[in-house]
């Protein structure tokens, strides 16, 4: 497995109350495969998707990543595997707007520790791979909204993470556009043996993803 989950528990203080929005969390992701967390607003999924990707703690509980705990990692251990071995989609796309398509991809590259001459290449062969390939110095303004959700996949792919988390990828989007998001995920795991773990409360995505962990109130209620 590339990521386990044991145990894990996230809380939170409200109003002088201790909040739990993870109660004991088991979960395994596998290699190349397409893992959705399924829940409604609420459920905790982010919450978890975030600890699995490193930017939060758990309260208790641990996170083996490719068999290393990130849980009692520095957080100079922790930026380093962000940049280098994850890529991240957000909901709310989270482009630089004053950058063009092709330039927001360079940068993660740039970050990442690409090495420099294979930059421009990789950024144009990522954009052509989602679409884009003539919008590229186009940008973030004068995108759709399904096109820029595509840049956000470019750029989540491109330093070739072991894993891409999505968050509500398809949340923004219409029904065909969703599908299209999706479908350039599914491709990416059989072309470039990706790992994508993804969030959404979409039924109609659930038959394309490869294991589902259904939540509510902080618990895992299914996996199919």
């Amino acid at each position: 497995m590339i990521i386990t989950a044991k145990g894990i528990k996230r809380s939170f203080p409200v109003g002088g109350i201790t909040y739990w929005a993870l109660k004991g969390i088991d979960l395994n992701v596998a290699p190349n495969k397409l893992t959705i967390l399924k829940g409604r607003s609420g459920s905790g999924k982010t919450t978890l998707m975030n600890i699995l990707g490193a930017l939060d703690y758990p309260t208790a509980g641990d996170v083996l990543f490719a068999g290393e705990s990130i849980t009692a990692m520095p957080e100079r251990g922790r930026d380093a595997l962000r940049r280098v071995s994850m890529g991240f989609v957000f909901q709310s796309v989270a482009l630089v707007s004053m950058m063009t398509a092709y330039e927001n991809v360079e940068f993660i590259l740039r970050i990442s520790g690409f090495p420099a001459k294979e930059r421009r290449k990789r950024a144009e062969a990522c954009l052509d791979r989602v679409g884009l390939a003539g919008r590229m110095h186009h940008l973030p303004p004068e995108l759709s909204g399904g096109e820029q959700q595509r840049v956000a996949i470019a750029r989540a792919i491109a330093h070739r993470p072991k894993v891409i988390f999505a968050d509500e990828p398809t949340a923004e989007l219409d029904t065909n556009t969703g599908l299209q998001v999706v479908k350039i995920f599914k491709d990416l795991i059989e072309q470039e043996s990706a790992t994508i773990v993804m969030t959404t409360h979409d039924p109609g995505l659930m038959d394309i993803a490869d294991k589902v962990y259904e939540l509510a109130d902080g618990e895992i209620t299914n996996e199919h």
